[in-house]
């Protein structure tokens, strides 16, 4: 019989995570413990992880609904992909526990050349919202740690020196050799976005994910199908829990790409879904992490390999945290790695 239980973590940024919707200072995380009671020593553990203005499931009783998992953990071993449709962070951490104890409870849910330490993934640098000299900092130490491929956050400062510190970039790094995505959080109106993605095109601009808010389907079909720089969604798959639905909306939007955040899609077996459509609409895709810790993000590195796709994904948040838990992930040049050799210590929510 399955027992489960599940403690609450507080991470802490390194420094001020900013985005158009504001600055970040911690992180909120429940971890969820799945094991067997004829093997009480060997358990599989799932992080559930909300984000403030973003997650469907950041409701009045979250906690709430966490408790019933566990103490039904026995019935939803087989049933938690419906019963929790509308707790996509928390439908994830049970199934990465689920995975991860089927699996021994080592922490590896999908063995691989990766998890053996014999490849890695490449990743994007991420830069931050912050002061325009900070950001440039941010953007010199990513190069000069061999970064190809940036994403930055942009439509919180003031759109001239956005635009100044992306112009100045391709001006040292020419399309060839350095990728730049932009990621406008939808702070862009309908009206605005075309005429910024314009100027955007001038500098060669591989993508930017969500220039509009969410929900305006029309709107975002209508950028996609004109746009000169390719469109990548992102919470605009968030709450979508039927395929039917998820047809619907890639069908009608037509986007050049998806990004998919298990934490806000529900997990890997929703997340396939979009990846199979994608196939379908003949739309690129790539896998980020929400800011999970080493736990979350693992199980999201893991289980990225065995897709198999060569684009550079948003896995690079490990670093983030003052109080992160040890683990074998490490990033080298634009890569991130895993070291079979070194150990997880987990012991500030597990003693």
């Amino acid at each position: 019989m399955l027992k489960a239980d599940y403690t609450y973590y507080t991470l802490k940024f390194t420094s001020p995570a900013g985005t158009s919707r504001g600055t970040m200072h911690t992180k909120n995380s429940w971890f969820i413990r799945i094991w067997d009671t004829e093997t009480p020593h060997i358990s599989g553990i799932g992080e559930c992880g909300l984000l403030p203005s973003l997650s469907p499931d950041n409701t009045d009783n979250y906690e709430e609904t966490l408790k019933e998992t566990c103490d039904r953990i026995e019935e939803y071993q087989n049933t938690f992909h419906e019963e929790l449709r509308n707790y996509p962070s928390i439908r994830f951490g049970v199934e990465i526990a689920l995975t991860d104890l089927v699996n021994g409870g080592k922490k590896i849910c999908f063995p691989s050349a990766f998890t053996d330490g014999n490849a890695g993934i490449p990743i994007n640098g991420l830069i931050w919202m912050d002061s325009y000299e900070n950001m440039e900092s941010q953007i010199d130490k990513k190069l000069a740690n061999g970064f190809q491929c940036l994403k930055i956050k942009i439509g919180a400062l003031d759109w001239d020196a956005e635009y100044e510190l992306i112009r100045k970039i391709r001006q040292r790094y020419s399309a060839d050799t350095l990728e730049i995505r932009t990621d406008a959080n939808g702070a862009f109106s309908p009206e605005q976005a075309p005429r910024l993605l314009e100027l955007l095109a001038k500098q060669d601009i591989h993508s930017i994910e969500q220039p509009i808010t969410s929900g305006q389907h029309t709107n975002m079909a209508n950028l996609c199908e004109n746009t000169p720089v390719p469109i990548a969604l992102d919470e605009e798959l968030i709450g979508i829990t039927s395929y039917s639905g998820k047809e619907e909306l890639i069908s009608h939007i037509k986007p050049q790409y998806i990004i998919l955040k298990p934490s806000l899609t529900g997990g890997y077996q929703a997340s396939e879904e979009w990846i199979t459509l994608a196939g379908t609409y003949n739309i690129g895709w790539w896998i980020t992490s929400a800011l999970e810790s080493n736990i979350g993000l693992n199980a999201i590195a893991q289980w990225t390999f065995t897709k198999n796709n060569a684009m550079a994904q948003g896995l690079g948040t490990g670093q983030i945290y003052t109080n992160n838990f040890p683990a074998p992930l490490f990033i080298t040049h634009e890569s991130l790695y895993y070291d079979p050799n070194k150990t997880w210590d987990i012991s500030a929510i597990y003693g």
